[in-house]
């Protein structure tokens, strides 16, 4: 959209204000938020504790080191009871005093710090150190009022000093910037440590220290540890871009020399600006406001593009360095709204609330015209904070509306019976098995003050600075003893100019006379988002030359492709996985002539792939809606390219299940009696996914799902992919057929297993679990009523291609044009893989087993744990009513 049709729309939206809440409806809300968190902790109080975090689908904790790695997202664990540590004051704000008295006595007696585990500085320093200080914060607070906590000592803060000094040895570089990890027992030097080895630290993770660090030495007096947050401040802003004034994502901790030079405000930098602001405000030094002030004013005229926050060059910030967007710059309009900015906050955050409203979370990243491009939502609370501080700052209702879409989207597709699971794909409603700590660190905080009076709060939060995991700090700091004298760049009788206090804290009353402002200004962004146009087709390069072999027409089986292939120097390579990829070697070629023909090839393959990705079916849906699961379970399933298209049925395909013999699927169905009218459960492997699909509808199937048979595999790790035919016409397979790994049909086995019955919904995203389960308590049956259906969201997925069946003819391809050997994505054309006969095991056709992992809590526990789950739902519903 233009900038001049933008004004025009912008000016000529007519709107009346929102509706004032009842007060009474506020309370209700408030209760509401009450409820989900209790619901939230104490299953990870039940199921995990002393674990780091809690695995909601599994009802138990998450160790690290006994569970599959998940890269670097691991490194917040460090056997530390993190979301205990990280829920502290949430417990005093939600005025929970019993609750957060008997929780710090856990963690003193049972917390320990000095473990030998590698550990995130960034992570660990924002929840636990933040976490430490925040309750210790508290835990002050209610002894001066002398009716809780009157046993206490400052033994958290003396927890948070050790800790203070574990992070320390991070900071041990020649820039002062700190190095990404630590190890908690022995540091960063030495062989011991397993870390140290790094050179490059995101932007955000050296620039988000300065507020615990700061609070840890006024409240212990020790100067040290503020003084390495500064000089580590100092140093970022040094090496800002001096044209452009902005930062870059990640930078060398050794030279200084930035390694990813795009900026934004979102992930990587995103807490660095909000620390400047905040240090300001907590500790009262004008040269953190005056380094904001600078940044703000190149990221107004660079990066903002209202109401869309794209990321920049800092070399060339006139350029775009990407389309898209990620999740975590929803922090950003209420930054704003400290700042005082608020007419941009408000239209960011109207874009933003149209895309949730648009897929029901914020994805994790998506486009400029507001699709998805990362499917994820880890429960991210930047969107309710945005919400909660411009409801403060416009005391317009609309914002309370916003919050309530918040709450109701957790409890339909986020709430499990033993919490609150993260969202593994926001176009199916799937869930992934983690309840990260911050989720009760900073939602329910920002929720719950969203709907608070101010005599429900135990405190004035207005005495308090938000760190950027929501914990409180007493402004009361800016007044504490301070012994090093903070270096600056100003001259002693240097003073700012008052344009660097333009807009701060401002009254906003003065600011918005009309309470139809804010309203006019949401408008026309509603009607962008609305109306937003598909992506155009990519560019393609003319004049390329028609090589002898074009990237279309090659099919793997074709054994005079493959000479084709061979002469232009492109050979197969197989994946472990059972895929195989295309690789050039130039040298390899026949001819200069036919190595030039080659690259073209790969060129066109991988244009064709990139082309075909944009086109791929989004992931389906499998959601268990039988006894006791009542759709809660929902498991992200691939699609194949023939058979049923599930996004063009209202209802979907709902059936019992049943493994079909031979559990390959690659021959008559034996079992045709107990298959017929059921889905049949399939193994993959020995034959192609339409064959598979023939024989199953032969015997009466009314739909299939076939489960992986690499052994741990899961949607988790590896990119999903659509099943593709078998080079022949598929038009006659008419049932729907998904995809599950490994990981994800263990579940439906294990429930099939269990209960003997298990009745599933086939279909393009999860549907509205809250009727299902209302009329399964209602009925007492032993399967859930259909589901309500939800109209499907459009929009484009993004993901690897991955189209393979074992064959002994046909081969799945990867393309890669390279003049030495590298990976590449896979062929879109590709209909199957034949993998090495040791890396598959061609003769697997026993039928499938259970894990009988003995850490799995037992049925009775997980039908309480379910029936508490609908009696609480059975209460809101009746609170509705």
């Amino acid at each position: 959209m233009s900038p001049v049709l933008f004004l025009l729309m912008l000016f000529g939206a007519l709107c009346s204000s929102g509706k004032p809440m009842r007060r009474e409806e506020k309370l209700k809300l408030r209760n509401q938020v009450v409820e989900m968190f209790d619901h939230a902790y104490q299953n990870y109080m039940d199921h995990a504790y002393p674990a780091d975090e809690l695995m909601p689908l599994t009802c138990r904790g998450r160790v690290r080191g006994l569970e599959p790695s998940r890269g670097d997202v691991d490194d917040a664990l460090g056997k530390f009871s993190l979301t205990l540590i990280d829920t502290l004051d949430t417990l005093v704000l939600l005025n929970k005093t019993t609750e957060f008295e008997a929780a710090v006595r856990r963690v003193l007696s049972d917390v320990r710090l000095d473990n030998d585990i590698v550990v995130s500085v960034f992570e660990t320093n924002i929840r636990v150190l933040g976490g430490l200080l925040g309750g210790h914060s508290m835990a002050v607070m209610l002894k001066e009022g002398r009716q809780h906590m009157q046993w206490y000592q400052d033994e958290l803060l003396h927890m948070a000093k050790d800790l203070g000094l574990r992070l320390l040895p991070a900071f041990n570089t020649s820039s002062g910037l700190p190095y990404p990890r630590v190890n908690l027992k022995h540091g960063v030097m030495g062989p011991e440590t397993r870390t140290g080895t790094e050179t490059d630290t995101c932007t955000a993770c050296a620039g988000t220290m300065i507020l615990e660090f700061a609070a840890l030495s006024r409240f212990t007096g020790d100067p040290v540890f503020e003084e390495h947050a500064r000089r580590a401040l100092d140093f970022l802003w040094e090496k800002r871009q001096r044209n452009s004034n902005l930062v870059g994502t990640t930078i060398n901790i050794h030279s200084g020399e930035w390694v990813r030079r795009d900026s934004g405000v979102g992930a990587g930098i995103d807490s660095y600006y909000e620390y400047l602001l905040k240090a300001y405000v907590l500790l009262g030094d004008d040269e953190f406001l005056q380094r904001f002030n600078t940044h703000y004013a190149s990221i107004m005229k660079y990066i903002s593009q209202p109401p869309l926050l794209l990321d920049v060059h800092i070399h060339k910030p006139l350029l775009p360095a990407r389309t898209w967007m990620d999740s975590l710059l929803a922090f950003f309009p209420g930054l704003q709204v400290l700042k005082g900015d608020i007419r941009p906050a408000i239209e960011t955050h109207e874009m933003l609330y149209q895309v949730t409203k648009k897929h029901n979370f914020l994805p994790e990243a998506f486009t400029t015209d507001f699709r998805v491009h990362w499917a994820q939502h880890p429960l991210r609370p930047e969107f309710a904070e945005s919400t909660y501080f411009l409801y403060k700052a416009t005391g317009d209702p609309y914002y309370l509306e916003a919050g309530r879409t918040i709450l109701d989207n957790l409890n339909r597709f986020a709430r499990v019976p033993c919490g609150f699971a993260a969202m593994k794909d926001v176009r199916t409603g799937s869930h992934e098995d983690r309840m990260d700590s911050f989720f009760l660190a900073e939602m329910f905080k920002y929720l719950f003050l969203l709907f608070a009076e101010a005599e429900d709060l135990p405190f004035d939060v207005e005495d308090y600075v938000f760190t950027t995991e929501a914990h409180l700090l007493p402004l009361s700091l800016s007044t504490a003893p301070y012994s090093s004298t903070p270096t600056s760049n100003r001259t002693a009788d240097e003073e700012l100019d008052d344009s660097n206090f333009d807009w701060t804290c401002p009254n906003t009353r003065l600011l918005f006379p009309d309470p139809a402002f804010p309203r006019n200004l949401r408008e026309p962004i509603r009607s962008a988002v609305d109306k937003s146009c598909p992506r155009p087709a990519p560019y393609r390069e003319p004049g390329m030359g028609r090589p002898p072999l074009r990237a279309q027409d090659f099919m793997a089986n074709n054994p005079e492709h493959l000479e084709l292939l061979r002469r232009m120097g492109v050979s197969l390579i197989h994946l472990k996985d059972g895929r195989v990829q295309l690789v050039q070697h130039a040298t390899q070629a026949v001819s200069a002539v036919a190595a030039e023909d080659g690259v073209r090839f790969m060129q066109e393959m991988m244009e064709l792939s990139s082309q075909q990705q944009k086109e791929q079916l989004p992931p389906r849906a499998i959601q268990i809606v039988s006894h006791p699961f009542f759709g809660r379970v929902v498991l992200t399933a691939g699609p194949a390219q023939f058979g049923t298209d599930l996004s063009k049925s209202a209802t979907g395909v709902r059936g019992f299940v049943t493994v079909a013999e031979p559990y390959s699927g690659c021959s008559e169905i034996t079992n045709a009696e107990y298959v017929q009218g059921h889905i049949a459960l399939l193994q993959r492997g020995q034959c192609m996914f339409a064959e598979k699909a023939r024989h199953i509808q032969k015997a009466g199937a009314i739909g299939g799902i076939v489960i992986d048979d690499n052994e741990g595999s899961s949607s988790d790790t590896a990119p999903l992919f659509q099943m593709a035919g078998d080079g022949r016409s598929t038009d006659d397979v008419t049932l729907p057929l998904l995809f599950l790994f490994h990981k994800e049909g263990n579940i439906l086995l294990e429930a099939l297993k269990e209960y003997r019955e298990v009745e599933v919904l086939l279909s393009d995203k999860a549907r509205d679990r809250g009727a299902d389960v209302q009329e399964a308590e209602e009925d007492c049956q032993t399967e859930a009523t259909t589901p309500t259906s939800c109209e499907p969201v459009g929009q484009s997925h993004v993901s690897t291609v991955q189209l393979d069946e074992v064959s002994p003819t046909q081969e799945e391809v990867s393309p890669v044009a390279a003049p030495q050997e590298e990976k590449g994505p896979i062929d879109p054309r590709a209909d199957s893989a034949q993998p090495k006969q040791e890396e598959r095991d061609s003769a697997k056709t026993k039928e499938p087993e259970g894990d009988t992992d003995s850490s799995r809590q037992s049925v009775d526990e997980l039908l309480a744990d379910w029936r508490e789950d609908l009696e609480a739902f059975q209460q809101m519903e009746k609170d509705e009513l």
